[in-house]
């Protein structure tokens, strides 16, 4: 998943980017409102962690702009305020869900697969597809009951697939949700892992759309 993390501290940015880094996130980190409204607008994020103290342009602006551009990407507020009205402004004006500072690691990466599979209009913290299940949480896979290992992108790449189960997702879609602003990518890494996945878990799974992208029935 491509989470865009706003905050300006650089201490609280630096760990949680390595944080959510670590729980499998493609963590792409801005410390500045405007430009983090400039990125709303131009890219997609499969999920927005972001601070209301902010330079250039307060959280809720940034909010706010990108409910009336129609971006409804999950969006998490983090907060150092207390006041219950600084909390009700932000979820009138589109927010998810919010966190006040400071806060645990585990809490926030728990209220983001809870936003994620509200967005995918799922009920259970689990995905299931056949004999496949994928435990977000737990960051284990399993084949008719037994556990099966994947690398970190391997996980994440069968996860944004089965997040997305009947979509066709390009390429380019499933690039930057690998690897994000900073990686660099090789021609035919993603071709790669597609191999060592359907290696793993069945040739059948993963279907090839030709001049698309790939996708899961």
């Amino acid at each position: 998943m491509r989470l865009l993390l706003v905050e300006d501290d650089e201490l609280l940015g630096k760990g949680l980017k390595s944080g959510l880094s670590q729980a499998g996130y493609q963590v792409e980190w801005l410390q500045d409102g405007s430009h983090a409204s400039q990125a709303l607008l131009n890219e997609q994020f499969d999920l927005v962690v972001l601070d209301l103290m902010l330079p250039g342009e307060s959280g809720i602006s940034v909010l706010t702009k990108a409910r009336k551009a129609g971006n409804n990407t999950p969006i998490l507020l983090l907060t150092a305020r207390d006041a219950v009205s600084d909390r009700v402004e932000g979820l009138d004006q589109g927010a998810d869900d919010y966190l006040t500072k400071p806060f645990d690691l585990d809490e926030l990466c728990a209220r983001l697969r809870a936003i994620q599979r509200r967005k995918s209009g799922r009920a259970e913290p689990v995905l299931q597809h056949g004999n496949i299940t994928l435990d977000p949480a737990a960051h284990r896979v399993t084949k008719d009951g037994e556990a099966v290992s994947l690398s970190g992108r391997e996980f994440a790449l069968l996860h944004y697939l089965l997040e997305n189960a009947g979509r066709a997702i390009s390429r380019t879609r499933l690039e930057e949700t690998l690897y994000g602003w900073d990686g660099e990518v090789e021609s035919n890494s993603l071709e790669v892992f597609i191999h060592h996945i359907r290696k793993k878990l069945g040739s059948e799974l993963i279907r090839t759309i030709r001049g698309v992208g790939y996708m899961i029935e």
